[in-house]
């Protein structure tokens, strides 16, 4: 059996960055005039007993944000960014992150243990405040796990003699264990971003920044007496038990490695269960990142850790660690621009960066990674403590953490609407995605091209679609909306009014019926599209050749056609969930309105410079675009694109109001009668559907509905209603509705 040289065996097709990774991010919550925040862990986020990515750490300040496993380095970056965007969004408008390691200026009194309803995790937060003081534990940092691929892991065991898998996943994952701890200084020299420590915060005087108060034994480190071996794993359980036997640790938890074992509740359970992965827990905060830490410093460390299983193994475990200890210390408590001692000896390690790189042929960008390390090694000036001594002043970085937590607090605010990270999603989805990971339930992306969501908390599993469809409805309810045919039959067996109109399947067919509606106002639009597609509207009669125009569009969006009456009147948007009316839109068709100096195509370019217009549903508003439909309304009002419009003078450029095609939102929920929202509601009852979209047009809602005289007539219920222009309107408060969706689907979470 062997645990050396067992990558080198390995064919150059192998998996060899095949891994999981998971990440925990520590972060203080501060004022926005920088001390610390006083205020309890925001409620908004529900309870911490069972939050899966957003918890409090030791102090009721301290956020602890945790991915979920992903099976990338940069996946589970990107959802590092979508929980930090959560967390920024979440807390007191007052508030920021604190983006350094070492915190702000603070008292001992100043930081609440965090107020648990588990009465032994408060008791245990207790105890380590008497044992290290309460200061230490606001130093904050970032937890690297990553468990191996398994199908590396099996290549690997084949090739290495072993008869148990699970021996030699242990013997794996301590070699690999030794080499880190062996290793550390060099990542303690490249990522330690906590030169110094603000005035008052350790008892005695350190007169110069360092590379890293957090990697050294000022940080928050066991007791000295505490030595733990890494010979074997026996030891390593064995030791740890005999420290909280004796008290010196009050649970095995209290061990303060730079590695971890993890995977199992108690150590002693590796020996027979095995080790999962590892936890790397020496990375500090990198205050030039919103996340705290960069996608390369995440895929360099990767190279680092296969090039520790490509190494040999540590021989003589318990000497060579005190020793890796001690260059570590002196390292971190360097100045930052200090060349590394002759001790600290890369070469072996590069060497080892560099054959893999080389025997698995690995993308040129590891060799970037590789060489930027390099660059670091021969210019201080380049790692992270290095970048960070500009900064400096009166031998303070508050002014600068202050400035850092004030920028990434106003960038997770610039688009409110999106999820950083998921921003092609679609936008109602990102708003569902927003308020699950807020309000702690676990997320799963099935298929993030079709919107395709697992939700669960639990035992209870939703799959949700498109923010809002969901195991709700019936199958057939959606198609049944969709089919506008199937839909105006439903709703005119109920007695609701419909307009009048006939279906066809081909151009030549709606051509003939050209006779019978030629002097009438009509609406031609495809028979089962969404979003406002291919509509075509003629409040003056058509002439043939619009008609035919108009036919073509829709034919270009659907096999079937539908020419019906149009109706005169407003047209709004009732949202309709589980049989209730939550939100009321007045949607306003796109438009440009003339200012005497520009053209229309002007117009158009201006208004679509609103940051809240953007393209496929990703902003709350839409481009305005000058396409067939809008040039043939254009020439129906006797305007061109490039006629310069009279000041005052409003053009139409669609006549559907859709804000799919660029209309305007105004938000007119508390000031509709409430006759119309019960009359939307019974339709959505009468078709069966929990979600849908009603569009009623009605001439005068100042007047009420009644069932004698309904006042409005419905020209489409719509399977798949778009949460986020009720949400984020151009005009009006606006209405949530993707957190009446989740409450409706986990009552638990209430």
């Amino acid at each position: 059996m062997t645990i050396d040289h067992l990558l080198e065996k390995l064919d150059a097709a192998s998996p060899i960055l095949q891994a999981t990774f998971g990440l925990e991010r520590e972060s203080l919550r501060v004022t926005a005039e920088g001390s610390l925040a006083q205020t309890d862990h925001p409620q908004i986020l529900g309870s911490r007993n069972y939050h899966p990515t957003i918890q409090t750490d030791f102090s009721e300040q301290q956020l602890e944000l945790i991915t979920p496993v992903a099976h990338s380095a940069s996946e589970a970056r990107r959802l590092l960014g979508a929980i930090t965007d959560v967390a920024e969004r979440s807390i007191d408008p007052n508030e920021r992150l604190w983006p350094l390691s070492m915190p702000p200026r603070l008292t001992e009194e100043e930081i609440v243990i965090a107020r648990l309803e588990n009465e032994y995790e408060h008791h245990y937060r207790e105890g380590l405040a008497a044992k290290y003081g309460k200061r230490l534990q606001a130093i904050s940092g970032i937890h690297y796990n990553i468990e191996l691929g398994k199908d590396l892991v099996a290549a690997l065991f084949a090739v290495s003699g072993y008869a148990s898998l699970r021996d030699f996943k242990n013997d794996l994952y301590l070699k690999l264990a030794r080499n880190f701890l062996r290793f550390r200084w060099l990542l303690t020299y490249l990522y330690g971003a906590a030169p110094l420590a603000e005035a008052g915060f350790y008892d005695q005087d350190i007169p110069q920044p360092i590379r890293s108060f957090r990697n050294s034994d000022y940080g928050y480190v066991n007791d000295p007496h505490i030595h733990v071996s890494y010979a074997s794993l026996e030891q390593y359980a064995a030791d740890i038990e005999g420290y909280v036997q004796a008290g010196d640790l009050s649970a095995e938890k209290e061990f303060y490695s730079a590695v971890r074992f993890r995977g199992q509740k108690h150590n002693r359970s590796y020996l027979d269960k095995g080790v999962t992965y590892l936890e790397f827990r020496c990375f500090d905060l990198n205050p030039f990142d919103a996340l705290g830490i960069s996608q390369e410093t995440l895929d360099s460390v990767h190279l680092f850790l296969l090039a520790l299983l490509w190494l040999e193994d540590v021989k003589e475990a318990d000497e060579s660690l005190e020793a890796a200890h001690a260059l570590n210390q002196r390292v971190a408590c360097s100045h930052p621009l200090t060349p590394l001692p002759d001790e600290a000896d890369s070469s072996a390690l590069i060497q080892a960066m560099e054959a893999l790189i080389c025997h698995f042929d690995l993308p040129v960008y590891y060799s970037q990674l590789l060489q930027n390390i390099k660059a670091a090694l021969l210019d201080p000036r380049q790692t992270l403590s290095g970048r960070l001594l500009p900064y400096i002043k009166n031998n303070s970085l508050e002014e600068f953490g202050l400035a850092k937590a004030e920028q990434f607090h106003d960038d997770a605010w610039i688009a409110p609407y999106a999820l950083k990270g998921y921003e092609n999603m679609e936008l109602s989805t990102q708003m569902l995605l927003f308020d699950a990971i807020q309000k702690g339930l676990n997320v799963e992306i099935l298929d993030e091209n079709d919107q395709f969501l697992k939700l669960w908390r639990g035992n209870h599993v939703e799959f949700v679609k498109n923010g809002n469809m969901t195991s709700k409805d019936n199958y057939v309810i959606p198609l049944a909306m969709a089919n506008k045919t199937v839909t105006k039959k439903i709703l005119a067996a109920a007695d609701f009014p419909v307009p009048a109109g006939a279906e066809f399947s081909s151009i030549e067919e709606g051509l003939a019926y050209y006779p019978l509606i030629k002097g009438r106002q009509i609406v031609v639009k495809p028979k089962s599209t969404n979003f406002g597609l291919g509509i075509s509207i003629f409040q003056e009669p058509a002439s043939r050749e619009s008609y035919r125009k108009a036919l073509e569009i829709a034919f270009a969006e659907d096999r079937a056609v539908l020419v019906e009456e149009f109706i005169p009147g407003t047209e709004y948007r009732f949202f309709i969930l589980d049989g209730c009316c939550e939100a009321v839109l007045l949607r306003v068709a796109a438009n440009v309105i003339g200012d005497g100096r520009h053209t229309v195509r002007e117009l158009v370019a201006i208004k679509n410079d609103n940051p809240l217009r953007g393209r496929d549903h990703r902003s709350p508003l839409e481009i305005i675009e000058l396409g067939d439909i809008e040039l043939l309304m254009l020439d129906q009002q006797g305007y061109g694109p490039d006629h310069i419009l009279p000041a005052g003078v409003k053009v139409e450029l669609r006549r559907n109001s859709n804000i799919s095609t660029g209309g305007d939102s105004i938000d007119v929920t508390e000031s509709m009668h409430p006759s119309y929202k019960q009359l939307a509601a019974d339709m959505a009852k009468a078709i069966g559907a929990w979600v849908c979209g009603v569009d009623l047009i009605i001439p005068d809602c100042t007047l009420p509905s009644t069932q004698e005289k309904p006042n409005c007539t419905c020209i489409e219920l719509n399977f798949n209603p778009s949460m986020y222009m009720h949400t984020y309107c151009a005009q009006g408060p606006g209405q949530p509705i993707t957190p009446k969706i989740l409450a409706k689907l986990f009552p638990e979470l209430e």
